[in-house]
């Protein structure tokens, strides 16, 4: 199936390709102090094309496997971010965890949120899940209104969910039943 689909402005949500090493190297590199508060501090071979290379290998794995789906926003300034259903369920929970990143230079306009509304209905008419769960630092409103403004809805706090910027953070649970 193909899991491609146009956004705005000539921005399309597709599956990550081998190709797009180079570029995401880039835009990680472009975009590391933006994303910085908001990441797990990574080896410095996460920010190059060989280190995004073997990530992109890895994505294709789990998508052959049915657990994960890695997809990059891209138009005419390269990528623009990633977006993935990672942890991939299937059996009586049929649910995927949803996680995405965009670019400095294209947040605040409606980007990510028409990536999430994309995502949303790949994982209940392409992948056939029931369920979407994602996480956001308990201070990351923006994220938090891109959840909200598609239907997400905020079930809880999970404490020291995650390690990011090396510290053990807080962060707010969602969900969307599809």
């Amino acid at each position: 199936m193909d899991f491609s689909c146009e956004l705005a402005d000539g921005t399309v949500l597709r599956p990550v390709q081998a190709a797009d090493a180079g570029p995401l190297a880039g835009a990680l590199q472009a975009n590391r102090s933006h994303l910085a508060p908001w990441e797990p501090v990574r080896a410095e071979e996460f920010y190059t094309v060989e280190g995004q290379r073997e990530l992109i290998r890895r994505r294709r794995d789990d998508l052959d496997a049915g657990t994960a789906l890695s997809m990059v926003l891209a138009g005419g300034d390269g990528i623009l971010g990633l977006l993935t259903l990672s942890s991939i369920v299937r059996g009586a929970f049929q649910n995927a965890h949803l996680g995405y990143w965009i670019a400095q230079s294209v947040q605040g306009r409606g980007l990510m949120t028409a990536a999430v509304a994309a995502a949303t209905d790949i994982a209940k008419d392409g992948l056939g899940l029931h369920r979407l769960e994602a996480a956001t630092l308990v201070h990351n409103m923006a994220s938090q209104r891109v959840l909200e403004k598609n239907g997400f809805e905020a079930y809880g706090t999970a404490r020291a969910y995650l390690r990011i910027t090396g510290q053990w953070q807080d962060h707010r649970i969602y969900q969307r039943l599809l």
